[in-house]
């Protein structure tokens, strides 16, 4: 059996094999409401064999949403709407995992299928964004800095989202800060220039990330809590993999069970050298300088090259998007080329082997 389809236990947490489907936003919601293209987008990936299916991000509140086409957790119709989709995924042999977002200055804009760029006007669906500075994404309006209040409501926002999603059933639940969005604005000095105590220094910039950690694993005790790092902004004077080793040390005190090695998204200028696996070293040195589970992502679409990262010890689990949408069975058939004998469904069983 390869490494890739041995089962992976965290903490009381168990899943079947090590290759997941990472968050993948599909602006395809209405009021924040799941529907059925979530359902069928979900569910087939865990007929398809994944450890861990995890739902894109999903704001704690309306003003956190990327697009107003955006999936939510703040009400309880969405909560309803989510369950079903849980059960299936459980019914289908894999955990489900809920990705809590907060889009900052990064919120109200138009999703990729409007056909333009930039920020919702307010008499079209749009708000006013947040976020740690009055400093706007680059083509996006300029966001409110957030006040205390403001901030101590985003904390909330994000426990009262936890409950709802466990709730829901869901296993696993990732706290969002990455790909710069509101956390990752805050930890990063090139978004984040207050001087008040959620700015300057780095103990500063993190104490967000911190409250809203310790939120989520009080409000969800019985999940699995995971947080997705951008590894570096990709730009000069940026948060970078020393300060993604250091605050994973941080939330792993804090009871967090897993980090999620992502990067960059908080600058447009920003200088990315992409190729495959060109995120996993990042994650490496997460899991070697922090000592807590991790999994990689980026461009990992073998089943191959999947185990040569396992075998390598610089990933507990892996995570793939793209290779996900091109073949919904993306691990059983990772599991037929690496010859492993994995649970196939029974009405999929003709096709294991030749």
């Amino acid at each position: 059996m390869s490494i890739l389809f041995t089962p992976l236990t965290i903490g009381s947490t168990t899943f079947r094999n090590r290759l997941w489907v990472a968050p993948m936003c599909q602006y395809s919601a209405v009021d924040g409401v799941p529907a059925e293209w979530h359902h069928v987008h979900l569910a087939q990936f865990a007929s398809g064999g994944a450890g861990l299916v995890v739902a894109e991000a999903t704001a704690v509140s309306p003003e956190g949403r990327i697009s107003p086409d955006d999936t939510g957790i703040w009400n309880d119709a969405q909560q309803r709407a989510w369950a079903p989709i849980v059960d299936a995924l459980h019914a289908r042999g894999a955990l489900a995992g809920l990705q809590l977002a907060h889009a900052g200055r990064k919120a109200s804009t138009w999703s990729p299928f409007a056909g333009h760029r930039g920020t919702v006007p307010g008499d079209q669906g749009g708000w006013q964004p947040v976020a740690p500075s009055a400093l706007a994404y680059e083509g996006y309006a300029t966001p409110t800095e957030l006040d205390l209040d403001g901030i101590d409501k985003v904390v909330a926002d994000f426990a009262a989202a936890a409950r709802r999603a466990v709730d829901a059933g869901f296993d696993v639940l990732e706290v969002h800060a990455a790909h710069g969005y509101l956390l990752h604005q805050f930890v990063s000095p090139l978004s984040n220039q207050r001087t008040d105590e959620y700015g300057g220094s780095f103990e500063n910039r993190i104490r967000l990330l911190t409250r809203v950690v310790t939120a989520v694993k009080d409000a969800a005790p019985q999940a699995l809590v995971a947080v997705r790092f951008s590894a570096t902004d990709w730009a000069d004077g940026g948060w970078d993999v020393d300060d993604t080793v250091r605050a994973s040390a941080v939330v792993r005190d804090l009871g967090a069970d897993l980090i999620d090695v992502s990067s960059g998204g908080l600058v447009a200028h920003q200088q990315i050298t992409t190729g495959p696996g060109y995120q996993v070293a990042f994650a490496a040195a997460v899991r070697a300088g922090a000592g807590i589970a991790v999994n990689a992502v980026g461009m990992i679409d073998t089943g191959e090259f999947a185990e040569e990262i396992l075998a390598r010890g610089d990933a507990d689990a892996i995570m793939s998007a793209r290779e996900w949408l091109r073949d919904p069975h993306f691990a059983l058939r990772a599991a037929r080329d690496l010859g492993d004998a994995v649970a196939w469904p029974p009405q999929y069983e003709r096709a294991r082997w030749r």
